[in-house]
């Protein structure tokens, strides 16, 4: 009893609390039932839990918006940014003009504040909270100049009113399918951000003409706009543009099924003084916007027709005879059936300073309106065809009568081997670049013939030509007086080292590119003439060949100076003796392809990337 009464509650026996504890619930559930509890009223709980929070919490969005104007600098409101969602919201309402800034250095800043920054949120990372992110943080860092929108469904009018409200200086605007985008977003952009000055828009089914006329009457400086699977974009759009857009250059309109000619005409008429690159493609237009662009086209530099199905000859007749396009000097046309032998003649005669002609997929060209094009464009220096099948060699040769520079023709079935001579040809002494691409019927009697009727070549590329050998290759070797400078031979398979090796030694002066990938017939010979004889080589691609570690060691030691680039990707003979070749090369090369050679180890791969520090390797 003596020890119950001094007992004090303090021996290390006892681990737990004191009888009167805290915890009451729990001692009266043992010894007896729990008294009544006292009633607590619901404001004085709402006033403790009030108590709980920090104070600013309590305050309206109005008073935090007052605050947070009040900020000495761009750091402040990034680093109050990040502090929830609520804060993020009300800074990313603040306009950058309502800003109050109280000294010299935050006025400066947002003086220089001109749009430097780009920002691009792609998939998942695009949302309005990403944006209004970017919207507070880039505000005190130079400023937004150029936004990317693309691939996401969760971005709404919410974020764009961020983006418009703090980034004032935005001169570039990319939305790439964001269906969930629409009018809303581009009228907001429209009230804050005039000066934006290029505006691309693809699958972006739910804008339309009263989102883009907005952005035509409040964005003066606009000079670029495309256009691309916007099914509600129509004619109202171009005429809203050609009203209030007097200084827009360059326009692409892409699959827009509501765009017509009344659009197009209004668009090209109002602008003819400045719109300077044109490309329509997949639209329901006619011949009547063909005339309006020949007409009204006097400023259009570069223009391109693609896939108009309902256009006819006439059309593109009129365009050429209407000699509107005086400075056109790059034509782009395909897939139009309208293009024939007439409508060809009538552009080449209609475009006087015409220089640069892509035809592909034009099935009604043959070699007659060619070589009657080629005629009549006196000023034309680059031609490309592609899959032009109606016209053969003969078509080819003809155009060489003119003053060409440049040469390309890809995938025309129509081009056979020609079996008489040059006799009664022309030289084309202005050609420097020949391309020729999987062109089956193209053989070596007709690669000599290049060689004869055009010396001055410099650029030389024949890719996938299995009808070519080294008897044709080597006529035209012989007979180029000027000296390759960059030679691709890529995928021509009967090709073999005997070729390269005279390659090698008539052009090794002069040659700086060279390509043999695929060349199944190159062994180490090839790369021992390289070695020997190619001084200014800085480009080296052998690969899928039949090169081995001999063939890179002899590399090493060649006379080339400048090697900075070297592919040997798929050379299943190169294994790890060549890696002392290798890192001798790297003492020039940036760039370095050693994928798919099996032979090579990891642990030398690693070697090559420690000691290559300076070079990109891909393995």
């Amino acid at each position: 009893m003596p020890a119950l009464v001094n007992y004090r509650g303090d021996d290390d026996y006892h681990t737990g609390g004191s009888l009167c504890s805290k915890d009451s619930t729990r001692l009266l559930s043992v010894y007896g039932p729990p008294c009544k509890r006292q009633r607590i009223s619901d404001s004085y709980i709402l006033f403790f839990e009030q108590e709980k929070k920090p104070s600013i919490e309590i305050l309206p969005d109005e008073i935090l918006y007052e605050i947070f104007r009040r900020l000495p600098c761009g750091q402040a409101r990034s680093a109050s940014a990040c502090v929830s969602n609520r804060w993020l919201t009300v800074l990313s309402n603040v306009r950058t003009s309502e800003m109050v800034h109280g000294s010299s250095d935050d006025i400066e800043m947002v003086q220089e504040n001109d749009g430097f920054l780009t920002r691009c949120l792609d998939g998942k990372k695009a949302t309005d909270c990403r944006l209004q992110s970017v919207a507070v943080g880039t505000s005190g860092r130079g400023g937004l100049g150029k936004l990317s929108v693309r691939g996401s469904n969760k971005v709404t009018k919410l974020g764009f009113t961020a983006i418009a409200r703090g980034c004032p200086s935005l001169k570039v605007l990319s939305l790439w399918n964001v269906p969930s985008v629409g009018d809303e977003s581009l009228i907001e952009i429209s009230k804050e951000c005039h000066l934006l000055e290029k505006l691309d828009l693809s699958h972006c089914p739910s804008i339309s003409n009263k989102g883009i006329s907005a952005i035509a009457q409040n964005c003066p400086n606009l000079s670029s706009l495309t256009f691309e699977s916007c099914k509600n974009i129509g004619n109202e759009s171009l005429q809203a543009v050609a009203r209030c857009c007097p200084n827009l250059q360059a326009i692409t309109i892409k699959d827009c099924p509501n765009v017509g000619d009344q659009g197009v005409a209004t668009l090209l008429s109002s602008l003819s003084l400045v719109l300077k690159k044109v490309k329509f493609q997949s639209l329901n237009i006619t011949d009547f916007s063909l005339a309006v662009i020949g007409h009204y086209g006097k400023s259009i530099t570069t223009l391109a027709l693609i896939g108009l199905q309902i256009p006819s000859q006439k059309g593109f007749w009129a365009m050429g005879n209407a000699k509107g396009l005086q400075s056109l000097t790059s034509l782009t046309v395909v897939s139009c059936y309208g293009i024939t032998d007439l409508s060809l003649e009538a552009i080449g005669s209609g475009c006087g300073f015409l220089k640069q002609m892509l035809i592909k997929k034009c099935c009604f060209v043959s070699d007659k309106g060619l070589i009657s094009f080629t005629e009549a464009a006196k000023s034309l220096e680059c031609l490309q065809l592609e899959e032009c099948n109606r016209i053969s060699q003969q078509g080819i040769l003809g155009a060489l009568k003119s003053n060409l520079k440049s040469l390309t023709i890809i995938k025309c079935m129509g081009i056979k081997d020609l079996t008489e001579g040059t006799l009664g040809l022309t030289q084309c002494g202005s050609l420097r670049s020949l391309t020729i691409k999987d062109c089956i019927g193209f053989g070596s009697s007709n690669l000599a013939i290049f060689g004869t009727l055009c010396p001055q070549l410099q650029n030389l590329e024949l890719n996938g030509l299995c009808g070519i050998t080294d008897s044709g290759l080597l006529s035209l070797l012989e007979n180029c007086q000027a000296g390759l400078v960059k030679v691709n031979l890529s995928n021509c398979l009967n090709l073999t080292d005997k070729v390269v090796v005279d390659l090698a030694k008539i052009h090794g002066e002069t040659l700086k590119v060279l390509n043999l990938e695929g060349g199944r017939r190159i062994t180490d010979e090839s790369l021992m003439a390289i070695a020997d004889n190619c001084l200014l080589l800085n480009d080296l691609d052998v690969s899928k060949c039949c090169i081995t570690d001999n063939g890179l060691s002899c590399l090493s030691e060649g006379v080339q100076i400048d090697l900075q680039v070297l592919s040997v990707s798929g050379c299943s003979k190169v294994s790890n003796k060549s890696v002392p070749f290798l890192k001798k090369l790297g003492q020039t090369l940036v760039g370095l392809n050693i994928q798919q050679c099996n032979l090579i180890s990891s642990s030398s791969v690693d070697s090559l990337v420690e000691n290559l520090w300076r070079c990109d390797i891909l393995y």
